[in-house]
């Protein structure tokens, strides 16, 4: 019953709609997100593309790609890499410092067993190593 009163070219028109308007939503959040993280432009430029953006939706997308979009993947790229530096830095700190207990550890052990600390010093140096 439901056939005859929407026929299958509506549904089909309907998904496309749908589909074509998530794609435009997610671009104007990809755009004001590049507008506000962008360095090179100041923030009378900034409130100029935000209002042409709100103010024609369509053509502000379309322009603002045209215009700046190679600025877009450049800093994209730039951004990610930034955030790979930062994430092996960290990572790098924290191996280091896990390496640099574990030595501290060992040539504990080794004095220990050579008799040149006793039991209590040993105990002392490890509490303040891994503390």
């Amino acid at each position: 019953m439901i056939a005859y009163t929407y026929p299958l070219a509506d549904l089909f028109g309907t998904m496309l709609g749908l589909f074509v308007f998530f794609i435009w939503f997610w671009l104007l959040i990809v755009v004001f997100s590049d507008i506000f993280r962008s360095h090179d432009l100041g923030g009378g430029a900034k409130m100029l593309w935000v209002l042409f953006v709100i103010i024609l939706p369509f053509l502000g997308i379309f322009v603002y790609l045209i215009a700046r979009g190679g600025k877009m993947q450049e800093r994209a790229a730039s951004q990610a890499a930034q955030q790979q530096k930062t994430f092996d830095a960290y990572v790098k700190e924290t191996a280091g410092t896990a390496t640099t207990s574990t030595e501290e550890l060992a040539k504990l052990a080794d004095l220990k067993q050579q008799g040149v600390i006793t039991d209590a010093e040993f105990e002392t140096q490890k509490a303040k190593i891994l503390a």
